[in-house]
């Protein structure tokens, strides 16, 4: 190719196949791969989280997968710099970096002009102490009150935490530090398009082959190893529906259900959200010319044809 590849960023719902053709791109454009999905940051949770093996890789170079303790948390901001790190050892070797994976945020983190605000463990263990005694309606209230925009969007209480600390430890508000999207270097996002309903069966299939490949013996080895602590591990699509089977709460095939609707809804989110981003160029997952098109995509961005 004859002008340097954009960044690139393979994005899409869960199960859209994005690790596959990151590794396909990879293998044609001389790339190396950058997880962007928070949940296989972490060590032991593969099965769960469908981190491709080593084989899978097929010898291409991938990176920021297993690189925290259970009982850590991630952060966008630590990712943010990592990434960003990654991304220039990449091409210093003359590489493609390849992002891979549905962590909207993380995308944006690594892809975007984005300023992440620092944080404050006192203002919010305060926070979650309050979110503990009181409930989640007065610190929505709260929020409403400083960030209407955040207080409106934030449907979960880790990040109505987030946004009332972010405006206590600045003065501005939590929407403030996510502007209109601006990619900080030339790059290209290629989304999956999916099909709902064949997305949903493919989704079914794959919780029941991760329980049939092992997902509880994961999730009893992890356990263990502080999984029930971590604040984010704990919250990873089927380890918080098998550790209700540990203790007896749930038997396995509830695990199983209550897994397929919770991966359904949150592919759903994830295509809201890529959606709303109108600089993605989309393809069509269950085109035979998929990486064709891919790369077809790839070298017209590369010569300023594609870019947003």
């Amino acid at each position: 190719m004859a002008e340097e590849p954009p960044v690139l960023a393979v994005v899409g719902p869960t199960g859209s196949g994005k690790s596959d053709l990151a590794v396909q791109l990879a293998h044609r454009l001389g790339g190396e791969v950058i997880n962007t999905d928070s949940m296989q940051f972490y060590r032991g949770m593969d099965i769960g989280t469908a981190k491709l093996s080593v084989a899978e890789r097929e010898g291409v170079p991938h990176h920021l997968l297993d690189i925290l303790d259970v009982t850590e948390e991630a952060s966008v901001a630590g990712f943010q710099a990592s990434a960003r790190k990654t991304i220039e050892e990449i091409r210093s070797r003359g590489n493609v970096p390849i992002l891979a994976g549905g962590s909207g945020l993380y995308v944006r983190a690594a892809l975007d002009v984005l300023e992440f605000p620092g944080t404050d463990p006192r203002v919010r263990a305060r926070l979650e102490d309050e979110l503990a005694s009181q409930g989640r309606a007065p610190l929505l209230r709260r929020l409403e009150a400083v960030d209407p925009v955040s207080a409106a969007r934030l449907g979960d209480d880790r990040r109505i935490i987030r946004a009332l600390e972010v405006y206590e430890l600045t003065g501005r508000p939590f929407s403030s530090f996510m502007p209109e999207r601006e990619y900080l270097q030339p790059a290209l996002q290629l989304g999956l398009a999916v099909d709902r309903a064949d997305l949903h069966e493919r989704l079914a299939l794959r919780v029941r082959r991760m329980e049939q490949a092992g997902l509880l013996d994961e999730v009893a080895r992890l356990e263990p190893l502080g999984l029930r602590r971590g604040k984010t591990a704990s919250r990873a699509l089927g380890y918080r529906q098998f550790l209700e089977v540990l203790d007896g709460k749930a038997d396995v095939e509830t695990a199983v259900q209550q897994t397929i609707v919770a991966t359904r809804q949150f592919a759903r989110r994830q295509l809201t959200w890529f959606r709303a981003d109108r600089r993605i160029h989309w393809l069509d997952w269950q085109d035979p010319e998929l990486l064709p098109k891919a790369l077809a995509a790839v070298r017209a961005a590369a010569a300023g044809r594609l870019m947003k």
